[in-house]
Parts: structure tokens; sequence; C-alpha cells
């Protein structure tokens, strides 16, 4: 064998070895399981639940968001005119208070009569108007004494009436659409003592 023949067997002999080392070093790589083809899609997969998973939080946010501004608007609408209901209250308890002092006073003339039916038919008519905006009038005589919708201006004794009800009103209350806009001040009546036991019989 020549020395170029050896030659030649070293260099295929170094290309084998060097094939075998990149061979080997490739099957190792695809062993890699950070860098296998099956793990780069599960990372994708993760990365895309993920951002689906931002898309539905962003999503859900905005029909929250937005459900609060209808609610806004829809109370905005409800009780736009809660100012404008109190500035009237007044005249409605004029009104009223005209009705009441023509009581008993039947005899008085056609004059008083007149002027009461007159009083009577305005007052009609404005608490009609307000009941077409959802205002109405609270008159709980007889009824219990509720806090939430009641001003107690004193308790009275009153034998005949159940305890911690309402005796008599002295302003009328009102709401608009189910809210309270003045509470009706009345007198409650008292809960009568219960009789003292005599202890020493």
């Amino acid at each position: 064998m020549s020395a170029d023949e050896k030659r030649n067997e070293q260099v295929e002999e170094e290309l084998q070895e060097s094939a075998d080392a990149a061979a080997q070093e490739a099957g190792t790589a695809g062993d890699d399981p950070e860098s296998s083809p099956e793990n780069e899609v599960e990372a994708l997969k993760a990365q895309a639940q993920e951002f689906q998973e931002q898309m539905l939080r962003s999503q859900a946010e905005m029909q929250n968001v937005r459900r609060r501004a209808e609610i806004d608007v829809e109370k905005a609408h409800k009780f736009a005119l809660e100012k404008f209901v109190k500035e009237l209250l007044p005249v409605a308890d004029s009104l009223e208070k005209a009705v009441e002092s023509t009581e008993g006073h039947e005899d008085a003339g056609e004059q008083v009569a007149s002027i009461r039916e007159g009083v009577e038919m305005t007052l009609n008519l404005f608490m009609n108007s307000l009941r077409k905006f959802n205002v109405e009038q609270l008159d709980p005589v007889g009824e219990p004494f509720d806090p939430q919708k009641h001003e107690a201006l004193s308790m009275v004794p009153a034998p005949d009436a159940e305890p911690n009800s309402v005796v008599s009103v002295v302003q009328k209350g009102y709401t608009l659409n189910e809210r309270l806009v003045r509470p009706a001040m009345v007198m409650v009546a008292k809960a009568q003592s219960s009789p003292k036991i005599d202890e020493q019989a």
C-alpha cells in the first residue's frame, strides 16, 4: 500500500468519524425535550390558550362596563325628575290645605263651595299629572310605622289604635319610581303601659 492510499484511507476515516459525531449530535439534539417539534407545538398551544383567556377576560370586562353604563343611564332616566318633583310637592300640599280649610264650612255659601270645588279639581288634575310620571303619594294612616318611608314627629296615646301604627299624617310623603322623594311626617300610636302588678297580693 502506497503512502497516497494510506493518506486517503486516513482522510476517509476522519470524514467517517466526523460524520458519525455529527449524526450523534443530531440524535442527542432530537432527544432534547426543549427543541423537539412536539414540545414547540405544546408551547405554542399554551401561549394560544393564554391569549384566548386574556381575550375572554377582556370581553367579560367590556360586558360589565356596558351593563353598568346601561344601569346608570336607566337610573338617570328614571330619577331625572326627582328635583323637579321635590319643587312641585309644596304646590300639592297647598292645594290639599286649601281643600281641608273649607271642610265644615259647607253652609258658608255658594262662593266657598265653588272655590272648594275648583281647588279639588285642580288638586285631582295635579295628582293625575304626577302619577303619569310614576310619582305616588304616601298617606299611611292606620299602617304600621315604617322608618324607611315615614318620619315620626311624636308618639301619642291612642287606645283604639295598634301600638306603633300611624295615627295621623301631618304631611304626606311621595315616591318617584318607588324611590322615596319625601318621607311622610306622621304621629305614631304609643304602646299602652302594661297594668302594674300588685306584688303584695
